[in-house]
């Protein structure tokens, strides 16, 4: 198992973060209906698709609301076109306090909490994130695609092992039951009785092993600090419709442990900070002081350091024009051309040119008489 790199940023407390897939091509609109929808029942304060964002192809949405009455949440959805088909979207929420799970996913603030609309497919792996999903039969893909959870998703993946054939009521989703802030961060894999051993293989490189009926939080990419296999796996879940309170908790606490950001989300952290435009009157306002403010000790500075140049010229030309009435008077020569460059130079030269003369007249003698 990796361990974890010192370089990477710890994810703020404050911020919910989310990836996925939307299978369709319409996905714009899809939001965009959804956040008119949610705006006029006062769900969302107010939302806006920015302008203005740079050579950045991505469309981008924003979304602020409140939660607990008080507590207000920032949010910026981007979406990507991605060659094998559909958009990606990156979803990062931010919080005036650290995240309550118990609050509403930010996901059902700009997607529709329908299972008619296919959004919710995990960007790494293809999975959905409010279904669970049964792992593939061939040894190879199930090792392929827990590999992809482990080192490219952002979600929380859980497997679990079916000790015997389940019916309806064991085949009932983790995501059903965890609370709201995880609803649409959490893919469950499923692995049938026969698939134990298989599947103990496959994860045998992130350092973790599922008991027989029972399951595992599998680790991120980085590895969380702290993270011990054996702390985050459940030794049975009961899968007969009821709720596995033991898994949920093993879940709920790994994600809320502190952990590194997965690569491209402190991007996405970045840009709901720095770029955010959908502000409020009041936060105009204090944007504008601010920038009066920034203003006016710009000038400030530039006039004191116009102040400090021409007070440092002045005392210059007054050191000058001190020195020059005290410096004494050159001394006289006698022949101040004795000692000029020039003058020796050109007493070098008349040298040279007296020496060279009568040489070329003998060479013009000894010419004739030849």
């Amino acid at each position: 198992m990796s361990s974890t790199r010192k370089a990477d940023p710890t994810a703020p407390s404050t911020v919910w973060l989310a990836r996925g897939r939307h299978l369709g091509s319409d996905a714009a609109d899809v939001l965009r209906q959804n956040l008119e929808r949610l705006k006029e029942r006062a769900t969302l304060d107010d939302f806006q698709e920015p302008s203005g964002t740079g050579e950045d192809p991505d469309r981008i949405f924003e979304a602020r609301w409140r939660v607990a009455d008080e507590v207000t949440v920032r949010s910026r959805l981007s979406l990507a076109p991605v060659s094998s088909g559909g958009q990606e979207w990156v979803l990062a929420a931010e919080a005036e306090q650290p995240w309550d799970l118990r609050w509403p996913s930010p996901a059902t603030m700009f997607w529709p909490d329908s299972a008619d609309v296919f959004w919710d497919r995990d960007a790494a792996t293809g999975l959905r994130l409010r279904d669970l999903s049964v792992l593939p039969e061939e040894d190879k893909d199930v090792r392929r695609l827990l590999r992809q959870a482990v080192r490219s998703s952002w979600a929380v993946h859980v497997v679990v092992h079916e000790a015997m054939t389940t019916d309806q009521r064991g085949r009932r989703p983790l995501a059903d039951m965890v609370p709201p802030g995880l609803r649409h961060r959490v893919v469950e894999h499923r692995a049938e009785p026969h698939q134990l051993r298989v599947l103990n293989w496959a994860v045998k490189d992130f350092g973790v092993e599922v008991p027989r009926g029972g399951a595992v939080v599998l680790p991120g990419t980085p590895v969380p600090p702290g993270y011990d296999g054996q702390d985050f796996s459940v030794r049975s879940v009961f899968l007969d419709g009821s709720e596995p309170t033991e898994l949920i908790a093993t879940v709920t606490r790994y994600a809320m442990m502190p952990k590194p950001l997965p690569d491209g989300a402190a991007a996405a952290v970045t840009s709901l900070r720095e770029q955010w435009q959908l502000l409020t009157l009041e936060e105009e306002l204090a944007r504008e002081r601010a920038l009066v403010t920034m203003y006016a000790d710009a000038l400030e500075a530039m006039t004191k350091s116009r102040d400090l140049y021409r007070e440092a010229a002045e005392r210059a030309n007054e050191a000058l024009a001190i020195y020059r009435e005290n410096a004494p008077a050159p001394e006289s020569r006698a022949d101040p051309e004795a000692t000029s460059p020039l003058q020796q130079l050109s007493r070098t030269f008349g040298r040279w040119k007296g020496t060279l003369k009568p040489a070329a007249r003998d060479e013009d003698s000894d010419q004739q008489t030849s």
